[in-house]
């Protein structure tokens, strides 16, 4: 006849909490996490890169939907035509500034396009099953959401193993889907560039160079 008890004590949480070294590590993370565009020509490892992309995958998502699809660009080609769409948009994105702010944004390094190592186009899949739909039904663009939190959360791994990483923002969203030839159904988030920084910056750049200080939209809580 067994003796095994009739109920199981819960298991003990693994972690309640995280200690002061690390909640002081993470905060310097943070603080420390910066828009990289001057990259070195250093190639980052093929499993260095995979790693990145798994804790990517751990960011929270609606539903669990995991919407998130990585391309990595490296066909020259298609390198090629992302980097023409850029210099298309910045050319357009120049003509409307004027003046000194004309000057310094002409002045400004705005990508990583030619040096970073590795590209990285993030999409999100608006059709995946995955989920079920649980709780995008009223709010469907937090499927987009879910994505950025993982572009997110790639950005603090990649500067928590000394790599940069660049958000590209300046380009034509209707044609980066054509060039990199995905499903249809697959709608642009972001393109990222991933590499060894020239140098680590705690300040962000745009600050730097005057463009705007960053405690100008800092924090601003509304109560009711």
């Amino acid at each position: 006849m067994s003796t095994a008890p009739l109920y199981r004590a819960a298991p003990t949480p693994r972690h309640r909490g995280f200690g002061h070294p690390f909640q002081a590590e993470l905060a310097e993370l943070l603080a420390w996490r910066r828009d990289v565009r001057h990259f070195r020509t250093d190639p980052v490892p093929e499993a260095v890169v995979d790693r990145l992309l798994d804790l990517a995958c751990l960011a929270p998502s609606v539903g669990n939907s995991q919407p998130w699809r990585f391309v990595d660009v490296a066909s020259v080609a298609r390198r090629g035509a992302i980097i023409a769409n850029y210099q298309t948009a910045n050319a357009e994105a120049l003509g409307g500034y004027r003046g000194e702010r004309a000057a310094l944004y002409a002045s400004l390094k705005l990508s990583g396009l030619q040096e970073a190592p590795v590209h990285i186009a993030v999409f999100c899949d608006e059709t995946t099953g995955q989920g079920l739909g649980l709780g995008r039904r009223t709010m469907p663009e937090t499927l987009r959401y879910s994505a950025v939190i993982a572009v997110h959360t790639l950005w603090l791994a990649a500067r928590a193993r000394g790599l940069g990483l660049g958000w590209v923002s300046i380009l034509d969203p209707a044609a980066v889907p054509q060039a990199l030839d995905v499903p249809p159904d697959w709608s642009f988030v972001a393109y990222l560039c991933l590499g060894w920084p020239v140098e680590d910056q705690e300040q962000p750049e745009l600050q730097q160079r005057g463009w705007q200080s960053r405690e100008a939209a800092c924090r601003q809580l509304l109560r009711r």
